[in-house]
């Protein structure tokens, strides 16, 4: 008897503990004031004990936080109340959609499909600025993007000790199925002034906090059918002045452009856009790049951003079909058509197609892209795709065109310590029909501590993405100014293995050792590149750190590279070089921050020495400074020296959480230029706003090449 009653009282708590938590539906409205006096509020449940996350993740959390959730078929209505030990607060923006890594934050995580492929970020600091953002999966992980946009409401309010949020979110935003009520949810505190993270669901810090898997499951209650009709129209006008002083012209024009996004349902949705301008995007952040290859930068128009997942993680690091940035780059966009979003719980799609007009010498192009993804199980997720970009002439194909299409699948483990990814692709071009493959088949693992990948990729000499990324396909020849095109074999291995110490008072961990090879072979399985990186770092307490990262290449050269850009090329051949990194970052919840490193060693034939300096003092509420600088000098002795100079500056001035000024100057010798990009900003309407934008470049010599002065306005309605 005494075991019967053992067994059944553990079935008991057992079965407490794996019921699911519910969102519950009561048709009421409340205020968003942080102040929480609808009687409502006193009626939830309290989701709390959450979890150390960082600086330790063993253990709960000192300083608790209290959420409550319920929904009334059109609002999801958040309240959360962060038990501080001060009534201290520190921010470091009041501009939106900025990283909150540095604010004291209440941030929230929204799995709306519960299939761990996408998901929302939603996050309020202290002093009321939103930031949202999608949550994607990528090849061993999840990555955020900021450049989604949602109309949602929220308050902070400071109480005391108590930092109190309060959040109501449409439903009409969100990509949901009532046929699939559990939404995977998370939430966490960031709090700058201890440098803490601390997490409702338990996860390890050997995992992103905003990890889809590691997401509290809550069942939503009467969720709605069909959302309320979501219909936004968001018409707008540039006017445009560009002195181009190089070619002595002038020109001034006015654009309108027109935005348009509708629900087909709760879960498909379809984004317009006419004529789009995207003057207002902030600039690129420039790199000395010192490799033979392109670099690629991160999408920011909001066109390309919807289930941005779903097009851009349908190949891997390097070779990827799809790269949206190639999508109007060289003409202007006409009009774009896109439809995403999940047709069935475990199917989504994506439908895309931009047309762009003739420029100049560069014709006018149609880009196209069909994806489909299906849950194949609880582990397996498979992906297809189709990616086309054709010449047109009006409203007729020219038969000069680019076809890509692919297989991925994706196996996640239930203990969620195993990532695999498998591709296969093939492309089709007017002009090519063989050496037009791609595979990979890379795996990944993962526990507290100990981190290993590895992974072999295949790229057919004639595998063209026009619309994708694979910048290791084309060598330039500095000696005979040509682009060889030539395919390869890539083997690559990874392990981390990284000490906690919980009851030292210094120390938080020491990453013992970091490794990780990347060698590629040619067509005909010669080795062609062996690239070694090795790095160990200690981390204090307060989540500041020593480093260093040792760097080893093998290279036969097979095309004249130009590194100096001098016109004295580096000649075919063997080469072997290395360079050490020693580096200090220092902790991020100070008002100074700053990282210093140094590097030396060998380049090619020559000799480097880098150092580079980043400082960012924060004067909040008001403003905040950032400055970045980083020398590179370079020895390649009869070949030549040369010493890049790379600097950055941004100023940011917060007149209030709707009003801000930011400048980024940007000097960089490699490229010749001198960049200074200055926009007023003003949202006088939740995602309506007002730009003033001013780009001015020089030479190094600070001699102006050209300047641009843009005036945009836009108005959303929602209907």
């Amino acid at each position: 008897m005494k075991y019967f009653l053992t067994a059944f009282v553990s079935l008991l708590c057992f079965s407490a503990f794996a019921q699911i938590s519910t969102i519950k539906f009561i048709d009421t409205i409340i205020k968003v004031d942080g102040q929480f006096n609808e009687g409502v509020w006193q009626q939830l449940p309290e989701h709390t004990g959450f979890y150390n996350y960082l600086p330790t993740d063993v253990g709960l959390a000192k300083n608790q936080t209290v959420v409550k959730l319920f929904h009334n078929g059109e609002f999801l209505y958040v309240s959360a109340i962060y038990k501080d030990s001060t009534e201290v607060t520190q921010v470091s923006t009041l501009k939106r959609d900025v990283s909150i890594f540095n604010s004291d934050s209440f941030i929230m995580i929204l799995d709306t499909q519960n299939q761990e492929q996408n998901g929302y970020f939603f996050a309020v600091n202290s002093l009321g600025n939103q930031t949202d953002g999608l949550v994607g999966r990528v090849n061993g992980g999840y990555d955020l993007s900021f450049s989604w946009n949602a109309i949602w409401q929220s308050k902070a309010l400071l109480n005391g000790k108590h930092k109190q949020y309060e959040i109501a979110i449409p439903l009409k935003s969100l990509n949901f199925n009532s046929d699939n009520s559990t939404f995977g949810i998370q939430f966490y505190v960031r709090d700058v002034k201890n440098n803490s993270w601390t997490i409702l669901k338990n996860v390890k810090r050997n995992y992103a906090n905003f990890d889809l898997r590691f997401t509290e499951k809550f069942r939503v209650d009467n969720l709605p059918k069909k959302s309320a009709s979501r219909f936004a129209v968001t018409p707008s006008i540039t006017v445009n002045y560009q002195n181009k002083v190089t070619d002595n012209t002038e020109e001034t024009n006015f654009k309108p452009s027109l935005d348009v996004q509708y629900n087909l349902t709760s879960s498909l949705k379809l984004d317009a856009t006419v004529n789009p301008d995207f003057s207002q995007i902030d600039v690129d952040q420039q790199v000395t790049n010192l490799t033979r290859f392109e670099v690629n930068f991160p999408e920011q128009r909001n066109f390309f951003l919807e289930n941005s997942d779903l097009f851009s993680n349908l190949g891997v690091d390097g070779v990827n079909p799809f790269y949206s940035r190639r999508v109007g780059a060289n003409n202007p966009i006409q009009f774009g058509l896109k439809l995403s979003g999940n047709i069935s719980p475990k199917t989504r799609i994506g439908v895309l197609d931009v047309q762009t007009d003739s420029e100049n010498d560069n014709p006018s192009q149609n880009f196209g892209a069909l994806v489909a993804e299906y849950q194949l199980s609880r582990n397996f997720t498979t992906t297809g795709f189709l990616i086309n970009r054709q010449e047109t002439d009006g409203f007729e194909f020219i038969n000069d065109y680019n076809r890509v299409t692919g297989l991925n699948l994706n196996y996640k483990s239930d203990n969620n310590k195993w990532l695999g990814l498998a591709n296969v692709g093939k492309s089709f071009n007017d002009d090519f029909a063989n050496d037009n493959s791609f595979y990979n088949a890379g795996i990944w693992f993962n526990k507290r501590g100990l981190s290993a990948n590895a992974s072999i990729k295949n790229v057919g000499k004639n595998y063209i993405t026009d619309i994708g990324f694979t910048p290791r396909l084309y060598h330039y020849d500095a000696i005979n100014d040509l682009i060889i095109r030539t395919g390869y074999t890539e083997a690559s291995t990874g392990i981390e293995y990284e000490k906690f110490y919980k009851s030292s008072s210094k120390i938080n961990s020491i990453r013992v050792v970091n490794f990780s090879n990347n060698t590629y072979f040619d067509e005909n399985g010669n080795l062609d590149q062996s690239s070694f990186f090795l790095n160990s770092a200690v981390f204090f307490k307060n989540l500041s750190a020593i480093y260093y990262v040792f760097n080893y290449d093998y290279i036969d050269l097979n095309y004249g590279f130009d590194p100096l850009g001098n016109g004295n090329s580096l000649t075919p051949g063997e080469y072997r070089f290395g360079i050490l990194k020693i580096g200090y970052n220092s902790a991020n919840n100070q008002k100074l921050r700053y990282r210093i490193n140094i590097q030396r060693g060998t380049y090619y034939s020559g000799k480097r020495t880098v150092a580079g300096a980043y400082l960012n003092y924060q004067l909040l509420p008001f403003a905040n400074l950032e400055f970045s600088y980083d020398i590179n000098n370079i020895d390649l002795n009869d070949l030549g020296k040369e010493t890049f100079h790379l600097t950055r500056f941004t100023g940011e001035v917060f007149f209030n959480n709707r009003l801000n000024w930011t400048t980024y100057l940007q000097y960089n010798t490699q490229r010749d230029n001198f960049n200074i990009n200055s926009r007023l900003q003003w949202e006088y309407k939740p995602l309506s706003y007002i730009y003033l934008v001013v780009s001015d470049n020089y030479n190094q010599d600070i001699t102006r090449k050209n300047l641009g002065i843009a005036f945009k306005m836009n108005y959303r309605f929602d209907f």
